[in-house]
């Protein structure tokens, strides 16, 4: 079947993110240093990443909750309020930071805007990523855009046969393993995995080798080859 449909996922696919996520985690060590060694630090906040995703979803505002959490946790309840304000305020500064492209990823929504539909599916909180694309100059190269909790076949089911001809004659395009590429995959479409140098442990799972609607590139400069040579 001839592709229709091009989505995108967009943190870490098409701009950083979880840089800004770690460079965040290195100052709440540093403020709970006292509480806590880096590796128990690190370790207590992912349980709680974990634990919380249900509840409070994905992006910078859960993540900050998750650190307050881990913070009072480690402290037996002694964290002071003055560190709690840090922690807030480290939140904020995450949320106001500017947004910078990956290398390829403007070139590459241009070039297949207009020859397909071009879909935007991302997780996250929806203010933040509605600022995100707004600063990124793309979101008019985009047919449609999906803010979504969570990413599953049926998502992606659902996504494509709203916005194109279904899953079977789509592409989805992601850093992410387990979101942006295994419910594709299971939707029926493609899954193109283009892995970025830093993802959530959250993300990560094992590659679909072998499964004939499988891709991996280095970065989006060479999508348009790959999907001139699936058409």
């Amino acid at each position: 079947m001839a592709l229709t449909t091009i989505g995108f996922d967009a943190d870490d696919t098409l701009w950083h993110n979880e840089r800004f996520f770690r460079l965040t985690q290195a100052r709440f060590e540093e403020m709970l240093a006292g509480h806590a060694e880096p590796a128990h630090l690190h370790e207590s906040l992912l349980a709680a990443e974990k634990r919380n995703v249900g509840a409070y979803g994905f992006g910078v505002k859960g993540f900050t909750l998750s650190m307050i959490e881990t913070a009072i946790e480690v402290s037996e309840g002694r964290v002071p309020a003055t560190v709690i304000g840090e922690i807030l305020a480290a939140g904020r500064e995450m949320l106001a930071h500017p947004i910078e492209l990956l290398p390829a990823a403007r070139r590459a929504v241009e070039a297949l805007s207009g020859q397909f539909r071009l879909v935007l599916v991302t997780k996250g909180d929806l203010l933040d990523q509605e600022r995100k694309l707004a600063q990124s100059g793309l979101g008019e190269l985009f047919d449609a855009v999906e803010i979504v909790s969570d990413k599953h076949a049926e998502t992606y089911a659902r996504v494509f046969s709203r916005h194109g001809t279904g899953p079977a004659e789509a592409m989805m395009v992601g850093n992410s393993l387990k979101s942006d590429v295994l419910p594709m995959l299971e939707a029926g479409g493609w899954g193109v995995h283009v892995p970025h140098e830093m993802t959530w442990a959250l993300e990560h799972a094992p590659r679909p080798e072998g499964h004939p609607r499988f891709a991996e590139l280095t970065d989006l400069g060479g999508l348009e080859a790959l999907i001139t040579r699936i058409g």
